[in-house]
């Protein structure tokens, strides 16, 4: 498996970023100064890297070199040239597409076929904010008094994102092109699993013209490099993408810091299917919503909700078209589903199935896997009620719970059974119904007749256990920025109800 080793090293170097893995800091590559984190192939089963975690100092580091590069980002470049240097950035993410992609697929055990969707959608991000940028203003306000009151949109200055294992690059794209179209600084914290990709994204991004320092970059722990950073009083907001458990510590992090936060965790979907649907297009529909990803994403299709007249006969198809999934090397151009993305994850899953099997499910899976490589096959598992661990608990693999309903009222209740309000869908040729269940399921995102369509100019968020928050669209455009109300007293006589002159 050296080749693997190898084939790391030719893809950093091409991306600028040498042969071991560092911070960027303040258009710096830098050694951190911790403890040892490994790096490992979760296909190849095999140590790809050890790096230093980036420890206290650098993020402080970090830190300040954002607050004093989002000054000169503001004070320098107009809202116009912000987004001539966005529109070049998304063109030097093209011209490095496949790079990126293959660096991706390999660190983070993602297929390539998705991690070239997923670096075009990168792209796709930064010319949408780069739109963005010299369009935001505030408004003038009638106030009764005969002010002139008018809001101006602010930068927050320097925030603090820590993105996730699952989708490293479409997640660091997701979070930094709004922060810097709205002219704020960063200091992003990618997983320590999968840092690679985020680290050449900024290069690639300064390379396009983006001043060194505006955005850096962390490779380290959440304990040591983390906390630093959210600490550190140049940091105005924190953004955390990653699963509840962790959200709740940068939660309260954030808050004995003092600084609002968005949060966007986990999820435990309901995908809904009526009997009037068309079954071979919710057959389908189900597959992606669990399977594509290896089940690694927050709005997994993971609790498949049917109509008991057609219970058996949807979930019968779902479970024949496991075989025809291809399940291999994420480098291989064949490969539909790679491997769960690291050991303690693929634990969890594992231990998830075998308590749904001691609670009563029925189980089936796919009926082969690879012979290396952290797989859990595609499985279905039926005969749980909805109060079952499985059911209620995010397992983040492959792995899709079935659970009949009787009407409509119960389809609703059952999806509202759970701790969670990130997304949904439903499958029904009726228009009304699809409307009211719409309108009535708890959720964020919501599909209608399909799953996983997503885009950049679209809120995304959930709440309770999902967060809270918005991190796409105009919406974000609302969490990086601070409203000011600037009152301008236009009177012959200034309105002043209490004052003393001598």
């Amino acid at each position: 498996m050296s080749d693997r080793k190898d084939l790391l090293r030719r893809l950093m170097r091409d991306l600028g970023l040498g042969e071991t893995v560092q911070s960027l800091v303040a258009g710096q590559l830098r050694d951190g100064a911790g403890g040892a984190v490994l790096l490992e192939d979760p296909y190849a089963q095999i140590e790809l890297a050890r790096y230093a975690d980036c420890g206290a100092a650098l993020s402080a580091e970090a830190c300040e070199a954002a607050a004093a590069a989002q000054k000169e980002w503001v004070a320098g470049h107009s809202a116009a040239k912000r987004g001539d240097v966005m529109q070049d950035i998304a063109r030097a993410v093209l011209d490095h597409h496949e790079t990126l992609a293959r660096l991706e697929a390999l660190v983070a055990g993602k297929p390539i076929r998705d991690c070239r969707v997923e670096v075009a959608k990168v792209a796709e991000m930064f010319r949408y904010y780069a739109g963005w940028a010299d369009k935001l203003h505030g408004e003038v306000i009638p106030v009764p008094s005969g002010h002139l009151n008018y809001t101006l949109r602010e930068p927050l200055g320097v925030v603090f994102q820590i993105t996730p294992w699952n989708a490293p690059i479409f997640t660091a794209g997701w979070q930094i092109a709004p922060a810097i179209a709205t002219g704020n600084g960063v200091v992003i914290k990618p997983s320590e699993l999968t840092p690679l990709t985020t680290v050449a994204l900024v290069r690639i991004a300064e390379g396009a013209g983006l001043p060194k320092g505006l955005v850096n970059v962390l490779c380290g722990l959440g304990p040591t490099t983390g906390q630093a950073a959210i600490d550190h009083d140049a940091v105005r907001k924190v953004i955390f993408v990653g699963s509840p458990e962790t959200g709740r510590r940068v939660a309260v992090a954030a808050a004995q810091a003092l600084k609002p936060a968005v949060l966007e965790l986990g999820g435990k979907s309901a995908n809904i299917v009526f009997d009037d649907a068309n079954l071979k297009h919710a057959a389908l529909g189900a597959q992606a919503a669990i399977f594509s990803g290896a089940g690694q994403s927050c709005v997994a299709g993971s609790r498949l909700l049917v109509h008991q007249s057609v219970h058996a006969e949807l979930t019968d198809m779902i479970a024949a078209g496991m075989n025809g999934i291809t399940l291999g090397d994420p480098l291989d151009e064949a490969t539909e589903v790679g491997p769960i993305s690291n050991g303690r994850q693929f634990s969890h899953v594992s231990a998830m199935i075998d308590g749904a099997r001691n609670e009563g499910a029925k189980v089936r899976s796919r009926d082969t896997t690879p012979d290396t490589g952290y797989f859990v096959p595609p499985t279905l598992l039926s005969g749980l009620e909805s109060r079952a661990t499985a059911a209620q608990t995010e397992i983040f693999g492959p792995v899709v719970t079935a659970i009949p309903f009787a009407d409509e009222e119960e389809a609703i209740a059952i999806a509202n059974d759970t701790s969670f309000g990130l997304a949904g869908a439903v499958w029904t040729a009726d228009v009304g119904r699809a409307h009211r269940v719409a309108s009535a399921v708890r959720a964020g995102t919501f599909w209608v007749n399909s799953y996983k369509a997503i885009h950049v100019s679209s809120p995304f968020g959930g709440s309770l256990n999902s967060g809270f928050g918005r991190s796409s669209g105009s919406d974000a455009l609302m969490e990086y920025t601070s409203p000011k109300s600037i009152w301008l007293d236009s009177g012959k006589t200034p309105m002043i109800g209490f004052g003393y002159v001598s």
